[in-house]
């Protein structure tokens, strides 16, 4: 592009966080007559691709998958030099976009996530007949998906929240990241060039590059009807505000980061110092502690084995290596974090390695009472990053205190003996009103996607604790129940018409059927 050309349009560039120096690629960003265009074409399209079959639907989504794969190392180099993180990281995530694809494409080719249910009518039924009664979930509309900074592939692009979203049979407008502008272009591109190879109309898909004006005109407009979202807590709720103070409010499913606290009873801490200091100095620093999952608080009781293994936990600290941040708002941010959390009164630096300037997030480790952290919500706050704060608390009864006194998460940790069981049994009963998954004796970090898997929490965790962005669940954010009244059989959705000629699990009558 010419000096001409880049003066007559708003262009962004991506920025190697581990060189900082410009990527080749400019991409402009999506002016409000392109937006409306791109809203209007995927509005046009849903009325059309609600209506596809499972088997159509899953025959794009492995499409895309095998696109994705198609784009071979070029993907992959592209993603490494854009945030950072190392090839085996990329490739991986790569395997698991791929994977969940067709995990949907299997659930929409099957057909029982429509959650039909019907009651058939009973004429003679007294004191008053009931008529036919059918429901069954239905894809609400164009859903506008924010890409996340922190995973470049697999909460991006064609990520969890696009496949869901196209699963149900909604149209998924991106919001690239401008970290990832040269990913996502790839990416995008495959998503059209399967969308092609499937004869779908046009607006199935879409992909528009913007700062935040751009991302506040498609929530607001109109035809938008949901909105997937994962990142900071600051643009989350923004976010979920604006939908709000839409004429017609719409759903925001904004997964929005969390401390994740590890809860540490003592006998299991007094037997396996080594390990545990091991695991959990690994699982804050893994890719640089930039996991929404990410364990920010570790909970225990005083006492001699807590000394000791705080000594070893600083062992451990001190011999991770920092690693480049995904960006400079992001390392700034965490800097900014770590400092004001380990200024904060109580608060005790037990290491911290050095700073270098090079966008590296700086391994370290801080304590303080539990007295202190229930008086100082703000200690509860999000550092993203490879940072850790110690509560030690006096007895288990203040141990309990602190479980009381936490935010919304989207995991709490338990870690016990077999003996330790029982003593641990009234605090998961606490923790699993705070946290969307609870775990025993393991680190947060780490996100199965499966069906069971519920990557969510109540607030600030996410936006709406009901819902995963992780899983096949994922797909029910943007669906809505319809019910058909006495609707000739000839009319109704396959789904619900007598005789069942998807064969799907239906709940007729009160009884799970296949008939």
């Amino acid at each position: 592009m010419s000096e001409t050309d880049r003066t007559k349009m708003k262009i962004l560039q991506s920025v190697n966080p581990a060189t900082q120096r410009v990527l080749p690629g400019d991409f402009a960003i999506a002016t409000r007559a392109q937006i409306e265009e791109t809203v209007a074409r995927a509005n046009e399209a849903w009325k059309v691709y609600k209506n596809l079959s499972g088997s159509e639907k899953a025959t794009f989504l492995r499409t895309i998958a095998d696109e994705i794969e198609a784009l071979g190392d070029s993907l992959v180099q592209r993603a490494v030099e854009e945030s950072g993180l190392p090839e085996g990281r990329i490739i991986g995530e790569r395997g698991r976009t791929c994977n969940q694809l067709r995990l949907f494409a299997k659930l929409v080719e099957e057909g029982s996530w429509v959650n039909a249910v019907i009651d058939e009518a009973q004429p003679d039924r007294q004191p008053m007949p009931r008529v036919d009664i059918r429901k069954m979930s239905i894809a609400v509309g164009p859903v506008v998906v924010f890409t996340a900074s922190n995973f470049p592939l697999a909460f991006s692009t064609a990520g969890g929240d696009t496949a869901s979203a196209l699963a149900a049979g909604c149209p998924v407008i991106v919001k690239a990241h401008p970290s990832h502008l040269g990913t996502n272009a790839l990416v995008a591109k495959a998503i059209t060039e399967a969308a092609e190879k499937c004869n779908l109309p046009k607006g199935v898909f879409a992909s528009l590059n913007g700062e935040i004006e751009t991302g506040q005109v498609l929530v607001q407009h109109p035809l938008v009807k949901a909105v997937a979202f994962t990142g900071s807590f600051r643009g989350g709720k923004a976010l979920f505000d604006l939908a709000n103070g839409r004429p017609e409010p719409i759903p925001v499913y904004a997964e929005m980061g969390s401390n994740n606290p590890i809860f540490i009873l003592l006998e299991k801490l007094e037997l396996e110092q080594d390990s545990l200091a091991e695991m959990i100095a690994n699982s804050v620093n893994l890719g640089a502690g930039q996991f929404c999952t990410n364990p920010g608080i570790l909970v225990m009781q005083k006492g001699k084995s807590t000394e000791v293994f705080l000594e070893k936990l600083q062992k451990a600290f001190a011999e991770l290596q920092s690693a480049v941040m995904l960006n400079e708002g992001i390392y700034e941010a965490y800097r900014k974090g770590k400092t004001q959390s380990m200024s904060s009164s109580g608060v005790s630096a037990l290491f911290e390695a050095k700073e270098d300037g090079e966008w590296k997030g700086a391994p370290s480790l801080a304590k303080v009472s539990a007295a202190h952290f229930l008086e100082n919500s703000n200690l509860q706050e999000e550092v993203f990053g490879p940072f850790t704060l110690a509560v030690l608390c006096d007895d288990e009864n203040q141990l309990r205190q602190v479980a009381d006194a936490l935010h919304g998460q989207l995991t709490a940790t338990v870690m016990v003996t077999q003996e330790e069981l029982e003593k641990a049994s009234g605090l998961l009963e606490v923790l699993s009103q705070k946290a969307g998954r609870v775990i025993f004796n393991g680190v947060p970090t780490g996100v199965e996607v499966c069906h069971a898997m519920h990557h969510g929490g109540p607030f600030p965790s996410t936006t709406n604790g009901k819902y995963t962005s992780v899983g096949t669940e994922a797909i029910q954010r943007f669906v809505r129940p319809v019910t058909f009244q006495n609707i000739p059989d000839t009319l109704l959705p396959n789904a619900l018409k007598r005789g069942n000629p998807l064969q799907i699990w239906r709940t007729v009558n009160g009884e799970k059927v296949r008939t």
